[in-house]
């Protein structure tokens, strides 16, 4: 019988393991197995210009390089990044050089987090017509959040009572 050592997802470095084998009458302690859970966390900040986008998506590429991601996952998350930026960017600080966006990234061996959190008056995603719809179809906006929440496999938004909104997409590796 096989006896599962629970990990904290959120803690980084080594974990030890033991595992017990049934023997008649007693239960002996087999040698320790290192177990190793990696966690990598990078913020980064970026004023409220529209070269943020592909700055902000070069640093996102390079840590999910760094992370091991494969590049079926990177496409979509390099296209749902692109599209919080640009939101933050021109729809939250619209494009006031004074606010900054910042963007969190966590990764673990089975899931990427990214945040990005702008300094705008907020918005209720809701509110955002379906992009799909026949009399949206011909319309310039509207996607970014349709790319985001079919890229991504979790994405909800939090508005701050200081002010701001916050992005916050997963992705299960």
């Amino acid at each position: 019988m096989r006896h599962a050592s629970m990990l904290n997802p959120r803690s980084s470095g080594s974990f030890r393991s033991f595992t017990k084998q049934p023997r008649p009458n007693l239960w002996l302690l087999e040698r320790p197995r290192l177990l190793i859970v990696t966690l990598e966390t990078t913020e980064l900040r970026f004023p409220s210009r529209i070269e943020a986008v592909d700055q902000a998506a070069a640093a996102v590429l390079e840590f999910l390089s760094r992370a091991g991601v494969g590049e079926d996952a990177v496409f979509g998350i390099d296209m749902a990044v692109r599209e919080a930026i640009t939101n933050a960017v021109s729809h939250g600080n619209r494009l006031d050089e004074t606010k900054f966006v910042e963007v969190g990234l966590k990764s673990s061996p089975d899931t990427f987090e990214i945040t990005v959190h702008d300094q705008g008056p907020g918005f209720n995603p809701g509110d955002i017509p379906d992009p799909t719809k026949d009399e949206n179809i011909l319309k310039t906006s509207g996607r970014g959040i349709f790319f985001m929440r079919n890229f991504m496999d979790e994405v909800e938004w939090s508005s701050d009572p200081n002010g701001g909104t916050t992005v916050r997409m997963t992705k299960n590796l």
